[in-house]
């Protein structure tokens, strides 16, 4: 039985890695933001604005206890699943934690393109954006540092790079 869950920032490739890596190892491959989307029926956006952070955390939680009981899977968290409760302890409990390592600048660059799909970064300026990345990855940092295994993804810009990627990801693993 296999369960391998990806952390770290958003933008950093949590779900292009795991996708990648689940096909790979021939496993199920479910990212926790599309799964409570399916189980609630709305957006994150959504949930973010009706329960405010806190309802939605909750929510994360109750959902991310269901889905990390599957097996032979790899799951996708957000960015601030491991943040919140005691879900990192619960991660390191349930498989294999990776922490996919980012600079702020290249999280800033990946996040550039798609910040309106962000509820966390909606209404920032371009300097807002970077400001508020590096201020809430360095408050992240101690969670995510608690990962088993931690991949450095900073040069992780095209398909052949996502490739090696999830090579460097089954040598950590030991797959």
């Amino acid at each position: 039985m296999q369960r391998i869950i990806i952390i770290g920032y958003m933008g950093s490739g949590k779900t292009t890695v795991g996708r990648a890596l689940a096909h790979n190892l021939g496993l199920s491959f479910y990212d926790l933001d599309w799964y409570i989307e399916s189980r609630m029926h709305k957006t994150v956006k959504q949930l973010f604005d009706e329960k405010g952070e806190a309802g939605f955390r909750l929510i994360e939680r109750n959902l991310l206890h269901e889905l990390a009981e599957f097996e032979n899977i790899v799951i996708s968290c957000g960015g601030g699943t491991p943040c919140f409760f005691d879900n990192m302890a619960y991660l390191n409990a349930q498989g294999d934690t990776v922490y996919l390592k980012a600079t702020p600048d290249i999280l800033h660059g990946h996040l550039k393109m798609g910040k309106t799909v962000r509820p966390l970064l909606l209404d920032k300026t371009e300097n807002e954006v970077q400001t508020f990345i590096s201020r809430q990855l360095a408050e992240r940092e101690t969670y995510y540092n608690k990962a088993k295994y931690t991949l450095d993804v900073n040069l992780m810009d095209n398909y052949e790079k996502i490739k090696i990627s999830v090579q460097k990801l089954r040598e950590l693993l030991k797959i």
